[in-house]
């Protein structure tokens, strides 16, 4: 955990949470634009979102952090039940159809899509009903997207005046995003479950060879929850050449009683600034 300050009864600026099955995240920031707050809790496993949900009510309870008034509240989803489309196919009509080929959609699934205007691509995906509900119930107004329409598009706009392939590797504790991107064009986003470090490793040098990448050539990008001295990066480093970890867009102002972050942290939660 990160450690935090706050005034109960207080406004912030804004409050933002990332939600997954294997844990959440979230950060403040006071009318200074500045981060106030910025907590992690990883489950260590998998919940059901019923179950997320209590962990999520007991946050809410008992973290100073997040008992005062926010102008503005978004929630990010973090799952692998989306698909992104191009937006000149897209049919805000036809959502199930998007994903009934990749993932198992319930009768009672609520279906949402989130389009990222700049870059002519929408995501089609399951949110998570009942965290909505409560925090609607909770906040009133509330906006919510998807971990990978923010990650998708910041990554997009970082590349767009690049003429190389970047893959970008977004670490979770249970899960990684994957983004490839070929002179500022996506060319594959996906969402994959690792336990160990081998199941990271097949998975991406499977994806990137399949795009007939080539691994001496490419450059890997780390995002997110993970470290310099990590068992994924060291045996990554056996197979890809050029490797990194990724920065943040614009340098985040952290207040005195957070400690310093490493730019590549929190990838998806800070971009959402």
């Amino acid at each position: 955990m990160v450690q935090t300050t706050s005034n109960t009864n207080t406004i912030s600026k804004k409050l933002s949470i990332q939600v997954s099955l294997n844990g959440l995240s979230f950060c403040t920031l006071d009318a200074n634009q500045k981060i106030k707050a910025l907590e992690q809790d990883n489950f260590g496993i998998q919940l059901s979102p019923e179950q997320v949900l209590d962990k999520i009510k007991y946050t809410f309870d008992n973290n100073p952090a997040l008992q005062e008034d926010f102008e503005v509240v978004e929630v990010i989803h973090q799952n692998d039940l989306y698909s992104l489309v191009p937006k000149a196919l897209f049919d805000k009509n036809s959502l199930k159809e998007y994903l009934m080929h990749n993932i198992r959609i319930l009768e009672n699934d609520f279906l949402a899509y989130d389009e990222m205007e700049q870059h002519e691509i929408v995501t089609v995906y399951v949110p998570y009903t009942n965290i909505n509900n409560f925090f609607f119930d909770t906040f009133g107004s509330f906006t919510y997207k998807h971990a990978c329409t923010v990650l998708t598009s910041t990554l997009l706009t970082q590349e767009k005046h690049s003429y190389q392939t970047t893959v970008f590797a977004n670490m979770n504790e249970k899960s990684f995003d994957l983004i490839v991107i070929r002179k500022g064009k996506l060319l594959l986003a996906n969402t994959f479950n690792h336990e160990t470090k081998e199941d990271f490793l097949y998975y991406l040098l499977f994806a990137t060879e399949q795009l007939q990448l080539n691994p001496e050539e490419f450059k890997l990008v780390f995002l997110g929850d993970i470290l310099a001295t990590s068992e994924y990066v060291n045996i990554t480093h056996k197979y890809i050449r050029n490797m990194s970890f990724g920065n943040h867009s614009k340098s985040e102002q952290l207040t005195s009683t957070i400690k310093p972050i490493e730019p590549h942290q929190h990838f998806v939660l800070l971009s959402h600034f």
